[in-house]
């Protein structure tokens, strides 16, 4: 049995819960072939309107809902994606040009942040406060309200449910935008779960769409809290929109992420996790390694290992073929990935590996003797591109690293695993991994970047999620009515 049910959707637009009705149909585009895989209703800003006025008439009823059945409708959600994870895998691969081992990864990962949901309502909802006048004193936390949640097409399900989940378990509404291009498994498919795990109609409502959408989502007077994740351009858009209306906004934005290759790191070691950093997913991560810092004593050796690794990495259809690079998401994508690339070899950077493409499928790139300056070294590439600059001295390599306005996610690799945390603690970032590479996130760890990646408000974690998703309420209670000179 499917949860996705294509014959309610393909070649139709959605009705109800799933997809608005208002919009232009918005064709479902699989990128390796180009085929187009069905039709998803586009959002209206009205459509949004009705969806959040909807959302709001519904969201008391599921806050008043007893903990213990909201618990469990979390936990039937990720028994749901458990039970239909090939399902929601091949949607990955199809429609999102994941390779079968990340797009497996997402659909677990989706599972275990419904887990980790299911502990929050049952989590102490508040703090006993002393008082000196004989009255009962004390905090709690309420739900924030109507809760939306704008989601990428690169990791589509972990950066929608990483959201919704706990929103949704702490007794909010939720509306979800999802890109358009991965509308199926970032969207529809958290909705035809969560309906099937049984969450009331009008509580959590999916509703694809375009900039417009996502404006009309920030604005709507019924929204209380934003959870966007994408670029820091449409950040600082999203967050100045927010703050114009009073409302919280939970922003995870862009990263040029470094990895810095100490002195005396295994080369072999350091170059498998540079490859992997930079080349997961075609590098359309914001954690992907964007810098490679490397002490120029073993720099040679370490181009040589990884430009082996791009060369030989197989690159295609991931719903056809065993490969370790699926396509970019779209022409567009891919062109600004080219440019990059162009630029920094006409700045003088030495073209090593790579470089090259057929269709959407990127070969993965080294670019050797980058400088700061270099195009594909300053901004963030989102493509599989790994710029390699030498440094001479650690103090080089910490102030080359620093010289970023991002700040999401870093790498040190060394033979001394406490010099690399040193050097480490010396670089801002949200995200700090000592002799491993960039990437990393797992439901329970509170995420998040500083600075241009992100403005501190971090998911993941009971702490993180339930300063994320509620409010603060003080309340006092006492016997008789309080008498006043007056």
């Amino acid at each position: 049995m499917t949860i996705l049910d294509t014959e309610r959707w393909a070649e139709q637009v959605f009705t109800g819960r799933w997809a608005p009705a208002g919009g232009t149909p918005t064709e479902v585009v699989e990128p390796a072939t180009g085929q187009v895989l069905g039709h998803v209703g586009s959002a209206t800003p009205a459509d949004v309107a009705a969806a959040c006025a909807r959302a709001a008439a519904t969201q008391r009823g599921w806050e008043d809902t007893p903990f213990e059945e909201r618990a469990a409708v979390l936990r039937r959600a990720g028994q749901l994606f458990v039970e239909h994870a090939a399902e929601v895998s091949s949607w990955l691969i199809r429609e999102g040009g994941s390779i079968r081992p990340k797009a497996e990864l997402e659909a677990r990962t989706a599972a275990e942040e419904c887990f980790e949901a299911a502990a929050l309502p049952s989590h102490p909802a508040g703090s006993l406060l002393p008082s000196a006048d004989g009255r009962l004193s004390f905090s709690r936390r309420v739900a924030a309200g109507v809760v939306g949640v704008i989601a990428p097409f690169n990791f589509p399900l972990i950066l929608s449910i990483r959201a919704v989940a706990p929103a949704l378990a702490l007794g909010n509404s939720v509306v979800l935008k999802p890109d358009t291009r991965t509308a199926v498994c970032g969207g529809i498919a958290l909705a035809a779960i969560f309906e099937a795990a049984g969450v009331p109609e009008g509580v959590f409502q999916v509703l694809p769409g375009g900039a417009d959408a996502g404006a009309a989502l920030v604005a709507d007077e019924h929204t209380r809290v934003i959870a966007f994740t994408g670029s820091t351009a449409a950040g600082r858009k999203v967050g100045e929109a927010a703050a114009a209306h009073l409302k919280r906004a939970h922003l995870e934005l862009g990263g040029n992420n470094a990895i810095i290759v100490l002195p005396d790191a295994d080369v072999t070691a350091a170059a498998s996790a540079g490859a992997w950093g930079s080349y997961l997913h075609q590098g359309q991560i914001c954690m992907a390694a964007g810098r490679h810092l490397v002490h120029e004593s073993i720099a040679d050796d370490y181009v040589a290992a990884l430009a082996d690794k791009a060369r030989t990495l197989p690159v295609g259809d991931p719903n056809t073929e065993e490969v370790a690079l699926g396509p970019i998401i779209d022409a567009k994508q891919r062109d600004g990935i080219h440019r990059l690339v162009t630029e920094s070899v006409a700045a003088g950077a030495t073209l090593v590996a790579g470089g090259e493409y057929d269709e959407l499928f990127y070969r993965p790139t080294v670019l050797d003797h980058v400088r700061p300056d270099t195009p594909a070294f300053r901004q963030e590439i989102f493509g599989p591109v790994a710029p390699v600059l030498r440094y001479r001295t650690v103090r080089e390599a910490v102030e080359i690293a620093r010289d970023t306005e991002y700040g999401l996610s870093l790498s040190v690799l060394g033979a001394d695993a406490m010099q690399a945390w040193e050097i480490a603690k010396q670089i801002p970032s949200g995200l700090v991994h000592v002799n491993d590479q960039t990437v990393g996130d797992h439901a329970h760890i509170p995420f998040g970047g500083v600075k241009a990646s992100g403005n501190g408000g971090r998911v993941g974690g009971a702490e993180a999620n339930i300063e994320a998703f509620t409010e603060t309420q003080w309340v006092t209670v006492q016997g008789p009515i309080q008498q006043y000179p007056l």
